[in-house]
């Protein structure tokens, strides 16, 4: 063989071999990836060839499937109560793929899952086509449409907590959208989505769970908490050393209280939370330092990537600020921002004697036949705080609740812990403020619920001065917590 006819044939080889290598790579390693891919119309043929799953609540499906006549795809998803349950489990369309529970379950809900392999092939073998699983949710159905229908005229949210365990009993985002309005035809979807998109209230944003707010006096049942932990005061009884008016460290900036006439100065911890002092709490947070605060913000959740199992955004105690932005976290202001879902976590910890149960939606996933193949297990995420200085919170807690600004959350034969919270909003506070109220119910074998209840007054006819924590968001936790212990 001439040497020209050598390297021709050499190079051949080498496309062959290169060829044989990408089609292995391709079959093997890939196969799963491309299998799947959004892109991969196969995979939403597959994905609509059959009913979905449904998602369940209360024991009963909150989702359906029905046949449609929309191109090669055979069925599409139904909702029931879509708006109200629409947080939780998001939506499945056609074109636009899928969010929340519908996203992250997707390969269970249409059965292309390995937990059900042996199930689904078993009937394919007899000719049956698979069938996909449900995902059961911890949600209290009660609780879900209090919620929903408390924040019906506001822009809000609305989470509840059982403390022991971190099971989310509500979880409300409003205005909502209607899951059902993706139809499976593609001009109707794209349009309905478009329609979504350009909504100044912006339906389809999860307000619980993927946006962020200035706490505002919410947060101060944390800084109380930092303070008894840390030692800075031992004794919720005992008279702080806050004079008033107390200006921001290295500043000629005073911090104002709400209330000019409240007993503020050199106010107990519990007189303190009984009317929101913020000339108490801003003052602690400087006397602890941003790293202390900090270290026990984290200790709630702040600052922590969570899944749920959906992924939210994870809520912020800055690390790098000066004093007088440090002063400002204890009052919930400054560059602190948490998601609604964080000031439920914060709470339903302090309820829990301290301890923080990491939160869940998702009790347990279940085959065709009903049988359980999956059940999640409480996990705790940290203990946030001393028992003992949990149980002095909660005991502030339930002063401000019958002698403060908390009594809008008071239950019959029921004890209840609460706080209010109003937080500033736009530059110079030029917007109407967020109005937030966070409260527990105990009983004598614990507290079965804690609630976080935000709103954003804007353009829903409420006047800057009707603005209160316990004015608007109160009541709306109040109905949480009795849904919740009618069980």
């Amino acid at each position: 063989m001439n040497k020209p006819v050598r390297h021709i044939a050499i190079f051949t080889g080498l496309l062959v071999l290169a060829l044989l290598v990408r089609s292995t790579w391709v079959q093997f390693v890939q196969a799963d990836e491309l299998a799947h891919h959004d892109k991969n119309r196969r995979v939403k043929i597959a994905a609509y060839a059959q009913p979905r799953g449904d998602i369940i609540v209360g024991g009963s499906p909150v989702t359906g499937s029905t046949p449609t006549s929309a191109g090669d795809l055979k069925y599409k998803r139904t909702y029931k109560n879509g708006p109200m349950y629409a947080p939780v489990t998001g939506y499945s369309s056609q074109i636009y793929a899928n969010s929340q529970l519908e996203h992250v379950y997707d390969r269970f809900l249409t059965g292309d899952d390995d937990r059900l392999f042996l199930r689904n092939t078993t009937r394919a073998l007899t000719g049956k086509k698979p069938e996909g699983g449900d995902v059961v949710t911890t949600i209290d159905p009660q609780a879900q449409r209090a919620a929903y229908e408390g924040l019906a005229k506001y822009k809000g949210a609305a989470v509840a907590i059982e403390p022991g365990t971190g099971k989310i009993l509500a979880l409300v985002s409003t205005p909502s959208y209607d899951p059902s309005v993706f139809s499976g035809e593609r001009d109707k979807d794209a349009r309905a989505w478009q329609a979504l998109e350009k909504d100044k209230d912006k339906p389809l944003s999860n307000r619980a769970i993927k946006e962020l707010y200035p706490a505002g006096s919410t947060f101060k049942i944390l800084t109380a908490a930092a303070a008894l932990d840390h030692g800075l005061y031992h004794d919720v009884d005992t008279p702080t050393d806050s004079p008033y008016p107390w200006n921001l460290p290295d500043t000629v900036t005073p911090m104002k209280n709400e209330n000019e006439s409240a007993p503020c100065r050199d106010a107990s911890l519990k007189v303190a939370m009984q009317y929101s002092c913020n000339n108490v709490f801003a003052k602690i947070a400087a006397e602890l330092g941003k790293d202390k605060m900090r270290e026990t913000a984290e200790k709630f959740g702040f600052n922590q990537d969570l899944f749920m199992p959906v992924a939210t955004v994870k809520s912020v105690y800055p690390k790098e600020m000066n004093r007088p932005q440090t002063a400002l976290t204890g009052i919930g202001q400054g560059s602190l921002a948490a998601t609604p879902l964080q000031v439920a976590m914060m709470t339903a910890a302090l309820a829990n004697d301290g301890k923080l149960m990491k939160p869940y939606l998702v009790d347990s996933l279940r085959s065709p036949d009903l049988s359980t193949v999956e059940r999640h297990k409480p996990e705790e995420m940290s203990q946030a705080v001393s028992a003992d200085t949990a149980r002095k919170v909660q005991e502030m807690m339930e002063f401000t609740a019958r002698e403060g600004t908390g009594k809008a959350a008071l239950i019959d034969g029921v004890t209840v812990g609460g706080k209010t919270g109003t937080a500033q909003h736009g530059v110079g506070n030029s917007e109407i403020p967020y109005a937030w109220f966070v409260s527990y119910a105990k009983q004598a074998d614990g507290s079965p619920v804690a609630v976080a209840v935000f709103i954003d007054p804007k353009d829903s006819g409420v006047d800057r001065e009707d603005v209160s924590g316990g004015g608007l968001a109160g009541p709306i936790a109040k109905k949480i917590m009795q849904a919740v212990l009618k069980k």
